[in-house]
């Protein structure tokens, strides 16, 4: 992350309460133009909760919010016009056409006529919602309900983005569809804060993580730290009893798994450094390793390091996935 950039989005200190329990406590995050930062945390960790504060659709207790510069408490309007909104659910009127949809929130923006037709030709080649124009928006399938809920949110070319689960319903060539848009998008300047469960999807797209916890924000060297953590490798060699044994004179357990690539060894190692020890000892051993990577996704592995209780939760908030990996 640059430091130095005026970021488009802000949170400092930012606490939620509901009926006297605390659902977000002193959350602190920042996304700068053309970042796309990942948003995850167990399920009942406030993640819903501190979007909708983003969004301005809940006001938070305390802490500050700005969007695209913009305090979203003393100058609404302006931190509204700032950002696209992309809930988890879409809220539509079901007798409108996907077209109508999009031309109706052209309106609200204040775009009509002419204008109003070509970025809503745009928006429907861009999200492969061509062939379903016509359509009525109730009879849309989930994945087409997200797609249409995109292009909702990207109508008035925000420079500020937040995607609730938008990979959700989509199946594999609209979720790579959908996340080149997205990386387009970031190239452009636009800033991205996504949450999702879909943690392999989010790990090609995102360049920085939040973690939230019990809704608090980790602070960065403890996320770097879980980003680094090697949970469960992979290794497959062209002689994969050679492997076993060689593992085993190392002391090294593994257990056999078969994909349609081969026969996997799944072995615990306890970080990275370890795992490049390893795979230079198996080379000068005469093991011919052909695949040795993590079992899972790095930001999957960080997910299962924080969830655990016996690491707790301390202060705030993003680092980098690229350098953490």
């Amino acid at each position: 992350m640059n430091d130095h950039a005026s970021p488009s989005i802000e949170a400092i200190g930012v606490s939620r309460a509901f009926g006297g329990t605390p659902v977000v406590r002193d959350a602190t995050l920042r996304v700068n133009a053309g970042e796309v930062t990942a948003l995850v945390g167990p399920n009942g960790s406030g993640k819903t909760t501190l979007m909708l504060m983003l969004a301005t659709l809940l006001r938070p207790d305390n802490g500050s919010i700005r969007i695209g510069g913009h305090d979203t408490l003393s100058d609404t309007v302006a931190a509204r016009s700032a950002l696209g909104w992309m809930p988890d659910t879409l809220g539509a009127w079901n007798t409108l056409t996907v077209r109508e949809t999009l031309t109706a929130v052209c309106a609200m923006y204040g775009i009509a006529g002419r204008a109003a037709t070509t970025r809503v030709d745009t928006l429907l080649d861009s999200t492969a919602l061509r062939p379903l124009e016509a359509q009525r928006s109730h009879t849309l399938s989930r994945g087409q309900k997200q797609r249409l809920s995109l292009a909702r949110a990207l109508v008035h070319q925000p420079r500020v983005l937040l995607l609730d689960e938008p990979a959700s319903g989509l199946d594999p060539e609209a979720r790579l569809t959908q996340r080149r848009a997205l990386e387009q998008l970031a190239s452009e300047g636009t800033a991205i804060l996504i949450t999702s469960h879909v943690l392999d999807e989010l790990e090609q797209l995102a360049s920085s993580v939040v973690f939230l916890r019990e809704g608090r924000t980790e602070a960065d060297a403890t996320v770097a730290h879980a980003l680094r953590q090697g949970v469960q490798w992979r290794v497959r060699a062209g002689n994969t009893e050679l492997l076993r044994s060689v593992l085993l004179s190392f002391g090294i357990a593994a257990v056999s798994q078969r994909s349609l690539s081969g026969e996997f060894l799944h072995l615990d190692i306890a970080d990275e450094a370890s795992a490049a020890h390893l795979l230079r000892s198996l080379i000068t051993a005469g093991v011919d390793v052909i695949e040795f990577a993590p079992a899972t996704g790095s930001l999957e592995q960080a997910f299962v390091h924080l969830s655990r209780p016996e690491n707790p939760p301390v202060q705030p908030s993003t680092t980098d996935v690229g350098s953490a990996s």
